[in-house]
This record gives structure tokens, sequence and C-alpha cells, in this order.
């Protein structure tokens, strides 16, 4: 019987051939389908580590798979054969492929501070120690909520997430949209390389910069991307060295909707809405396994899911 949170048969059928191998007698690891199970469960309800419930075998296992696949990529490399053709699936009526730009604000627990600066000794490269910003530590910022991470999010037109980068929570939006972009990369299910200009970018007025505009018109990317009222104003002002208001099509805005609702989905896992990873490459696969959870409820469309 599949328990609440836990992977259906057709979505572990979906990522268990992505999976490492068990290994060798007196390698084995425990069953991947259990432990993936308790790491779901546990990125859903928020729980610490240590409560996870006895079905799913020892904590100590399934906190560990978690962090060593949040470290070595295996997480990333499940959300990145998921999203493969992601372009061709999520297009206008056109034809054209959109991303949606958006940042939300993570509280974080305060067990999430206190990181080492020493990395850990089975993954030295991990930042060669803690995460350090100009305004934060491992992603983690001061503002007067407390302390705060941002996710700042890429999402196609099914709500689906494509790609993310966090930082402290008091960081801007606009400057973290160019390292956005920059990090979309989509795999083709058909030979080619993988998909990273789409046909157009939809963001709200804080990604409205000469920067990201200038960027996405060098690569030839529309931009639907709302004016703020003091950069209007200071065009009127200007008269004609203000130059022409950049293009701006309602209609396509409005579709700029589906990014908020998939920070929802996100959200709906009490380990993203509230941050409780000490590291951000843990935070990062905590993300992807939210993130794989969308993914793999939008390919296997079955009744039996539960929200």
């Amino acid at each position: 019987m599949v328990r609440r949170h836990e992977l259906t048969n057709a979505q572990w059928e979906r990522i268990a051939p992505l999976l490492p191998e068990t290994g060798n007698p007196g390698g084995r690891w425990a069953d991947h389908r259990t432990v993936v199970n308790g790491v779901f469960y546990r990125t859903r309800t928020g729980i610490p580590w240590r409560d996870l419930p006895e079905r799913y075998g020892t904590w100590q296992t399934v906190y560990e798979r978690h962090r060593r696949w949040s470290a070595d990529g295996t997480w990333s490399k499940i959300l990145r054969a998921l999203q493969a053709g992601a372009d061709s699936t999520a297009q206008d009526a056109d034809g054209s492929w959109a991303v949606n730009a958006d940042s939300t604000t993570c509280r974080a627990h305060q067990h999430a501070a206190g990181a080492r600066h020493a990395p850990p000794a089975d993954h030295p490269e991990k930042g060669g120690g803690a995460r350090v910003d100009g305004d934060g530590r491992e992603a983690l910022g001061r503002s007067r909520g407390g302390l705060t991470s941002k996710v700042h999010l890429l999402a196609d037109d099914r709500c689906r997430p494509l790609a993310w980068l966090t930082s402290p929570g008091q960081r801007g939006d606009s400057p973290m949209f160019i390292p956005l972009m920059q990090a979309l990369n989509v795999a083709r299910t058909g030979p080619g390389r993988p998909r990273t200009r789409p046909d157009r970018a939809r963001g709200d007025k804080a990604y409205s910069s000469r920067a990201n505009r200038v960027y996405l018109r060098k690569r030839g990317i529309k931009a639907t991307i709302a004016q703020p009222d003091d950069q209007r104003a200071n065009r009127r002002r200007l008269g004609r060295a203000g130059g022409r208001p950049p293009a701006f099509d309602r209609e396509q805005y409005r579709r700029r909707n589906t990014v908020e609702r998939c920070i929802s989905k996100l959200k709906h896992h009490r380990a993203v809405a509230t941050r409780y990873d000490k590291r951000d490459y843990i935070f990062h696969g905590t993300l992807a396994t939210a993130a794989i959870v969308i993914w793999l409820r939008d390919l296997t469309k079955e009744p039996s899911d539960t929200a």
C-alpha cells in the first residue's frame, strides 16, 4: 500500500533507473525506494530527521543518503532527466517557449544556523567549507524577520521548476536575474545540445533594469517585464533623451502567475517553506527533492496522488 507522501509504482519506475547502483555484497546500501520515500516524507512534513517513522529504517541512513546525494549531484541528475524535453511540452499557442522569474523568501529555523567553517570530510569540494557571501554565510541573511534565505526561481507555463539559485534573504532580485538565466539548462529528448535560451522571459517590476533588458536583447530573448512607476517618470522627465518605452505585452504578462503557483507548490513542502538545513548544498538537495515530486506528479498523472 502506498502511504501518504510516498512514491507510487509508476513514479518509482521513472526514477529507479536514474539512481546509483546499490553496490556489492558487504557494501550494499539499504533499499533505495524505502530511503527515497523517507527523504520525500521529511521534505513534505519538515519533521526533524530523528523523528522519521521507523518504517523508513534508521534516520541516520536516510539523512546520510540525502546529504551524499545532495553533495554529489544525484538529486540534480534525477531532476534534469525528468525535465528533458520541457521546452516542447510547455509551449505557447505560437510554439514559443517562455520562462517566468520570481523569488521567495524562506524563513530559517534556528537549527539552520551555526554551520562549521570546515568542509565535510567526505566532500571537501563543497565550497571549500562554508559558503561565504558578502552579505551572509550558507545563503543565510539577517533581516527584521530574523534569519532568511531567498530562492530565485525560473518556472515554465505548467508551474514546473526549471532552475533556481539561493542567496541570503536580503539580496535583491534584479542582480540575480542574469545568473539565474545562465543557470537554465534543459536537456533535449533527442539529439542536440541542451536548451539554454528560451523564446521569452517574464518578470515583475523587480527585474526591470537596463542591464537585464540588454542581456535579454543580446541573446534574442523577448522580454515581458513590467516597468516601475519611477522608471516611467524618469523617462518622461528626460523627454526625447529618455528614449522609447520598452515593449510590454499585457496578455503575456498575465501568464507570469505560473511561477507564483510553482512557488506555492514548492512551499507545500514544509522543509522548503522553513529552512532547517545548515549547509546550502543540502538545502539545494531539499529543493531538488520537492521539485522532483512536482515533476513526477506532472508526468505521471494518477488519481491515487494525494496533495
